[in-house]
């Protein structure tokens, strides 16, 4: 839990961290793995790049190490996604003891969408890098970052992110292909982390999440219900949540389940992998 004395040892940590020098190492910090993807591709060997949360846990609720904090206070920048869980709890203190780091937000320009269903933390879907428009945007807003932080090797930075836009192009021609018979289909999925996908490819989602929250017998069956309505074949189950009512609804449904990790490093194949589930493939 971010109870009081966590929050309390961290600052004090922080801020003894803050005392040493930034440039002991040119690392630069992100929140989750697919960040770091972009990241890595665009930084190229000029920086190394941190990511804090690490893979298996959700970065709704997750709690750093005084060691990972540590490690932050000593990057150049921040690269945060934006709206996610950790960062509603932790940027400020990190921002607070940590004054002289640039703190560069990747979800800039891009149109969020409002979670009014409250699933999340601040009522914004964070969950950008999980479709083909985030991903440009999260690889813009890297970019500008990088520029801002290394002018001098701005044309270094720019040849890396044109590589990554044609990546993401294709990407994209790969997925509209394998869905390209689907408009409209629905899918079942725990947590929403697919929100964006689902708008940007004309999909249906269906979250088995009631309000943040496990789902009650009545919200079940409205779900099974209106899943049998819209002919879902999918239920897709992810390794931070229970799949105890995802097995559930799968058996009442004849749905398959498929597992997925949203919070893939390899974020494309990932998608892709999406893709093909959702065309049986």
């Amino acid at each position: 839990m971010r109870g009081y004395f966590l929050l309390t040892t961290l600052a004090s940590l922080l801020t003894f961290a803050g005392c040493t020098s930034q440039s002991e190492g040119d690392y630069i910090a992100v929140t989750i793995e697919p960040q770091q993807y972009f990241a890595e591709k665009i930084a190229g060997d000029k920086f190394a790049i941190h990511t804090v949360v690490p893979a298996g846990q959700s970065p709704e609720i997750y709690d750093p190490t005084p060691q990972q904090m540590i490690r932050v206070s000593k990057s150049r920048a921040y690269l945060q996604i934006g709206h996610i869980g950790f960062e509603q709890a932790w940027m400020q203190h990190i921002r607070d003891n940590n004054p002289m780091m640039q703190v560069f937000d990747l979800s800039e320009g891009f149109e969020l969408i409002m979670d009014e269903d409250s699933h999340h933390p601040g009522g914004v879907d964070p969950h950008i890098w999980s479709c083909i428009g985030g991903a440009r945007a999260i690889a813009g807003n890297t970019l500008k970052a990088f520029i801002a932080i290394d002018k001098d090797n701005e044309a270094y930075y720019r040849r890396n992110y044109n590589s990554i836009v044609a990546e993401i192009d294709e990407t994209e021609a790969i997925i509209r292909q394998k869905l390209s018979h689907l408009a409209n289909s629905a899918f079942i999925i725990y947590h929403p982390s697919l929100t964006y996908f689902a708008h940007e490819f004309d999909l249906l989602q269906l979250c088995i999440e009631a309000d943040g929250k496990e789902p009650s017998p009545g919200q079940l069956k409205e779900l099974v219900d209106e899943a049998r309505e819209h002919h879902a074949s999918v239920v897709f189950v992810q390794q931070e949540f229970d799949r105890k009512n995802a097995e559930r609804i799968a058996e009442e449904t004849s749905c398959r389940i498929v597992s997925i990790n949203p919070l893939n490093y390899h974020w494309n194949k990932e998608l892709i992998s999406i893709a093909k589930a959702l065309a049986n493939e």
